[in-house]
Parts: C-alpha cells; sequence; structure tokens
C-alpha cells in the first residue's frame, strides 16, 4: 500500500456562529464543537484511508475559552499517525471575531479513526509519510497517546 503524505489529507473549515448553537449562558455549545469536529476529522480520515471510517475514540477534547455567536469557527485538521487500522486526526479550532478580527485558538482535539471494510470489519490503512519537523513532533506525540490508550484499555475492567 502506498504512504501518503501528511498535507494530502489536511482540512480546514470555518463557519460562523449563529444563535441556534447557542447554550444557556450564550456562547456556542460544546457539543456543537465536538459534533464539527467529528466531521471535519471523519473527512481527514476518508481522504488518507478512503471511506468507509469510523470514530474509535476520542482521545482528548480541551476547551480553552468559549466561543461567542457571530465569530468564525475554523477548524485545522490532519492525520498524525496511522497504524495498520487505525488513524490518530489532531485539530486545532480558532475563533476569529470579524469586527476585531481577533483571532484565538480555543480548543484542541484528538479523534482516532478505524478504516473498516463493508461488514463493518477493520482494514488496512496507508502508511503516514511524514516530512518536516513539526510533522514528525506530531507523529511522536500521537504514538505516545496511543500507547498510553493501549495500556489504560488492557488496565479497564467492567463496573
Amino acid at each position: 500500500m502506498k504512504s501518503k503524505r501528511v498535507c494530502d489529507s489536511q482540512v480546514t473549515m470555518s463557519e460562523l456562529m449563529m444563535p441556534r448553537v447557542a447554550n444557556h449562558y450564550g456562547n456556542v455549545h460544546g457539543g456543537t464543537i465536538l459534533q464539527m469536529a467529528d466531521q471535519v476529522a471523519f473527512v481527514v480520515a476518508a481522504r488518507h484511508a478512503g471511506p468507509p471510517c469510523v470514530t474509535a475514540a476520542v482521545d482528548s477534547v480541551s476547551f480553552l475559552g468559549p466561543i461567542r455567536i457571530g465569530e468564525v469557527v475554523t477548524m485545522l485538521a490532519s492525520v498524525n499517525h496511522a497504524g495498520r487500522t487505525s488513524m490518530e486526526i489532531g485539530l486545532k479550532v480558532l475563533a476569529e471575531n470579524l469586527e476585531t478580527g481577533a483571532v484565538r485558538h480555543t480548543n484542541s482535539c484528538y479523534f482516532v479513526y478505524v478504516a473498516v471494510d463493508a461488514a463493518g470489519q477493520p482494514r488496512a490503512v496507508p502508511p503516514l509519510l511524514v516530512e518536516s519537523e513539526e510533522e514528525q513532533r506530531r507523529f511522536r506525540g500521537a504514538e505516545r497517546r496511543r500507547e498510553l490508550r493501549l495500556k489504560l484499555r488492557s488496565e479497564s475492567r467492567p463496573l
């Protein structure tokens, strides 16, 4: 299977935040951001491995600050790591105030996607060709998070 570069599957998506997505505090609901992030992560995974791909884990989500109605949310997403059947997709979320031009980093998150076949069974994904120092740093971080996920899974016990 031919390797794919990180830039081959990257996604940037922007959307204006409207009142319909407000929470009871008048900010954008966190669930809205998670739904958008999952959709963007799917596109990255599908570009890398081809569909279908399914969400296997949301490894980490950091809410660094509120997003206000009327701001433009931009999600930057790329494959950080590709294993045998899974991929870690990293997302950075920015909020832009159109009146002032100020841009804030509001969220970071990692999604794990698994490529599946028509029967829903895991299938192989292309290896990731890591080129830049930044891509190598993200790859190493993803490997550490993967090791931790596997360790936690092996230690978890049913309630």
